[in-house]
């Protein structure tokens, strides 16, 4: 739940990635849902129950349809209150349709906003770029943002800035291997109170990976439509099974002293993802907790007498089922599972898949079936559980003989 001994003078929500189609789509009853829910939440804090805004940082509508859009802004006009302003951006999506060109006029016309934005909540600034083209800035935007963030900084040097570009920023949270632009990051790195939010990647939001302090901050803002996650080593590619049961959003609040709290929320069940991000000094690089300093750690997963269960077993595979590991206060990662002949000691096969912590309700075992081996032939098979922070468990293992 919100901090209860955190006396808030702000409180915004965001989102990203919604994808709002032509035809009716879930997307637009997990927006509607997520606004409700922030509503709700807001409205049970003890000292401040105002939600004041509702950011959708790019990617709103799916291929930036005069329809799209119009829905997308019935969605606020029928959900948000007056006191909660509404502030987006655009980016590869929203010029699907016609063009950049036409998607900035059909923006204006309908949102009632400038494509590039600087506004001020409670005293608080907030800045967002529509992208140039794709997910790429050109002068033009670097110049409005240098600008910008030194006219908040001059408000108030020690206050958050709150920026947004749908991309995220290259080599920062998790999702910024391939779905990232480094455009601003000279730019903010004169900014250490900067607060940046960004997309694109679809990574989930309680990945503790999406946070990232070094110069300033980075937080990943997940989707409202389906996961994709930035590793290339899943036997089914970076978008998982289930990849549609997907609705995850941030709220933020910050109080008078500009300390920040950021609270990951599963809007699919209704649900705190359990551990909220605490930004106390935003100005002061050596206060900054979310750093690769993480990677440092002994902390590792284990099996607690977990064992590999064997069944379908046929001339040429058989299917494995284990237990998920545990690890102190985060999730397991993935699971690295091996397959050796027994006699000669060769790998003859890998394999690696989530834990599905994305899913608030993660599964209690996972399984993995595995073909194209030799007949009547023992195996030893190995299962390793994997952190976000590159520690690994012991291995369960077990021996298999095929058909």
């Amino acid at each position: 739940m919100l901090q209860k001994d955190f006396n808030p003078i702000l409180r915004f929500m965001v989102v990203s990635d919604v994808h709002y189609k032509d035809d009716h789509c879930v997307e637009e009853e997990r927006m509607e849902k997520a606004i409700k829910i922030a509503y709700r939440l807001s409205e049970a804090h003890p000292t401040y129950k105002k939600l004041d805004g509702v950011f959708a940082d790019g990617d709103f509508a799916n291929s930036g349809t005069e329809v799209q859009m119009r829905k997308f802004k019935k969605t606020l006009d029928d959900n948000l209150k007056p006191e909660t302003k509404y502030c987006l951006n655009m980016a590869s999506h929203e010029y699907h349709g016609d063009g950049v060109d036409n998607a900035y006029k059909r923006f204006t016309e309908i949102f009632g906003i400038p494509v590039d934005n600087h506004i001020e909540i409670n005293g608080f600034h907030f800045i967002l770029l529509s992208s140039s083209h794709g997910c790429e800035y050109e002068q033009d935007k670097v110049d409005f943002a240098r600008a910008e963030l030194k006219k908040a900084r001059e408000a108030d040097p020690k206050k958050p800035i709150f920026f947004f570009q749908h991309p995220h920023i290259t080599d920062t949270v998790s999702g910024s291997i391939y779905w990232a632009d480094e455009t601003f990051y000279p730019v903010l790195m004169n900014y250490p109170q900067a607060i940046d939010f960004s997309g694109h990647s679809h990574v989930p939001i309680n990945d503790p990976r999406s946070i990232y302090q070094k110069h300033f901050t980075c937080l990943g803002t997940g989707s409202l439509s389906y996961f994709e996650l930035d590793e290339f080593d899943k036997y089914y590619g970076t978008c998982p099974p289930n990849k549609e049961d997907c609705a995850q959003m941030l709220i933020v609040e910050a109080d008078a002293d500009g300390r920040v709290r950021i609270y990951p929320y599963d809007v699919l069940t209704d649900n705190f993802f359990p551990f909220v991000w605490e930004i106390d000094e935003p100005w002061n690089v050596d206060s900054f907790k979310y750093t690769d300093a993480r990677y440092k750690t002994d902390v590792a997963p284990y099996f607690d007498g977990a064992e590999i269960t064997v069944s379908d077993v046929t001339q040429a595979g058989f299917k494995v089922t284990f237990a998920q590991a545990k690890i102190e206060k985060e999730y397991v990662n993935d699971y690295k599972i091996v397959v050796k002949e027994a006699d000669s000691g060769l790998t003859v096969k890998q394999a690696c898949l989530w834990s599905e912590y994305y899913f608030y309700n993660m599964p209690e075992t996972l399984s993995i079936a595995f073909d194209d081996l030799k007949s009547n032939t023992e195996y030893d098979v190995q299962v390793i559980a994997g952190s976000f922070w590159n520690t690994y468990s012991q291995p369960i293992k077990a021996k298999i003989t095929t058909k």
